[in-house]
């Protein structure tokens, strides 16, 4: 079998798919000491290294590797000053021009449970130029991802409300303003602010990209194993043969694997993230998400954005690691996101209520109004094809996941939903916005048709 990978697709490719013999048990946690049977070999990609814990949110993050930099500024925001005689403040913001540069922003609350009912709007100084852009909403509706109620994760004590990021470009300056909803406004009077507690600006500085393949390591990246950045395609009889060497025998009809960017590959920091990884016992269906992010990005900003939302998950929010488990770009290049291996049952915090047994897989960009490319949705269909294939899954079908509990579904319910779904499939919310989810008949007939079906 170790012949048979080294031969076919690497020691180090392998390593990154990190496939057990075994599945593990449903919502079981590896530890960082996991033995190496448990785990990838000791050639393991970034995506299966261990990490140190978070910590509080709030506090500031260690320093980053020299050659991972990145940064987070988390700036307090106060009450408009004319709103300071009225009592509790209907609107709250910050006007700053000496911030270290960003290029992602959002803006995060004490409780995930509370909803920041209202708009949310910032402009932003490029740097260079010293251009303010207009004024662009921020997506407020991003307390429908994260983990599930009563999971480790969630009840962490770190985990913090929040918008969803919005990417901005390479930025040095800011003015941002929250104004709560009339009708939270009204519905509170003058007795509490109607905006969540604790309300805060997140300045998102991703990092460069990561030294690209051939160049001169670090002293520090030249003591770490070689990891590889991406798993490449393989046929249709490549996949079926590496099935069988990982687990014994393929699945009838599973898709040839695409292209994958490992998290070495977008240049993912894995100190920021906590040890261990959190498995579900199969993947029985795909959620699939848009990071509302914005659509301002080339494909070559693509890990930059990643990077920035990576950090964002993890040092503003307060979760283990990115809440998706791939994602994906304008361009069609799919990424992996949530650490663990990318053929194994990963857990995610991508659809509250629904990571148990499922995938998220998100879309780079914001469709409410905007189409996403063909390419993008030619990705979801491939990907969802070879990962769904693992387990025996049809793209085309239905399957039954129970709830955690959301605002769709009580906790425990069996739900019938479609293999392929849209995130407002499991949780009332435009994700993945109109016309993405308008692509997902098609996305769920190219997927079976790449299985064989």
């Amino acid at each position: 079998m170790r012949g048979f990978l080294a031969s076919s697709i690497g020691v180090t490719c392998a390593a990154a798919l990190a496939l057990p013999l075994t599945l593990p048990a449903a919502a079981a946690p590896v530890p960082a000491t996991a033995p190496a049977t448990a785990m990838a070999p000791a050639t393991a990609t970034a995506s299966a290294q261990a990490a140190q814990p978070t910590g509080g949110a709030r506090s500031a993050p260690p320093a980053a590797a020299p050659d991972l930099p990145g940064s987070t500024e988390s700036l307090p925001l106060a009450p408009a000053t004319r709103d300071r005689t009225l009592g509790a403040a209907p609107e709250q913001g910050l006007t700053r021009a000496d911030v270290h540069r960003f290029s992602l922003v959002g803006v995060t609350w004490t409780d995930p449970d509370t909803e920041l009912r209202g708009r949310v709007q910032v402009r932003t100084r490029a740097t260079g130029t010293g251009e303010w852009s207009g004024w662009q909403d921020v997506d407020t509706h991003n307390e429908d991802h994260g983990a599930d109620p009563g999971t480790a994760e969630r009840d962490s004590g770190h985990v913090h409300g929040s918008t969803a990021p919005l990417w901005v470009g390479d930025s040095d300056g800011v003015d941002v303003r929250v104004r709560a909803d009339p009708a939270a406004t009204r519905a509170v009077g003058n007795r509490q602010s109607p905006l969540p507690a604790g309300l805060h600006l997140e300045l998102v500085d991703p990092g460069a990209e990561p030294p690209a393949a051939g160049a001169r390591p670090t002293a520090r990246r030249a003591a770490l194993p070689l990891a590889a950045t991406e798993l490449p395609a393989l046929s249709r009889e490549a996949t079926e043969r590496e099935a069988v060497a990982l687990y014994g025998r393929a699945q009838p009809y599973i898709g040839p694997r695409p292209r994958i960017v490992t998290r070495s590959g977008w240049g993912a920091d894995e100190k920021l993230r906590e040890k261990g990884f959190v498995y579900t016992k199969k993947v029985k269906a795909a959620f699939v998400h848009h990071t509302a992010s914005g659509n301002n990005y080339s494909c070559s900003q693509a890990p930059s954005v990643i990077r920035g939302i990576y950090r964002y998950h993890v040092r503003s929010s307060g979760w283990r690691d990115i809440g998706y488990n791939f994602l994906v770009d304008k361009c069609g290049t799919i990424y992996e996101g949530r650490a663990g291996g990318v053929a194994k049952p990963v857990m995610g915090a991508h659809t509250l209520g629904f990571n148990t047994d499922s995938m998220g897989i998100a879309v780079l960009g914001t469709f409410g109004t905007a189409k996403p490319s063909s390419a993008a949705v030619n990705a979801i269909a491939r990907l969802a094809a070879w990962k769904l294939g693992l387990y025996g899954v049809n793209p085309r079908g239905k399957t039954y996941l129970k709830s955690g509990g959301g605002n769709l579904y009580r906790k425990g319910k069996n739900v019938r939903l479609n293999v392929i779904s849209g995130h407002r499939d499991g949780f009332a919310t435009e994700c993945p916005g109109r016309q993405l989810y308008g692509k997902l008949g098609s996305a769920r007939s190219t997927s079976a048709r790449f299985q064989g079906r």
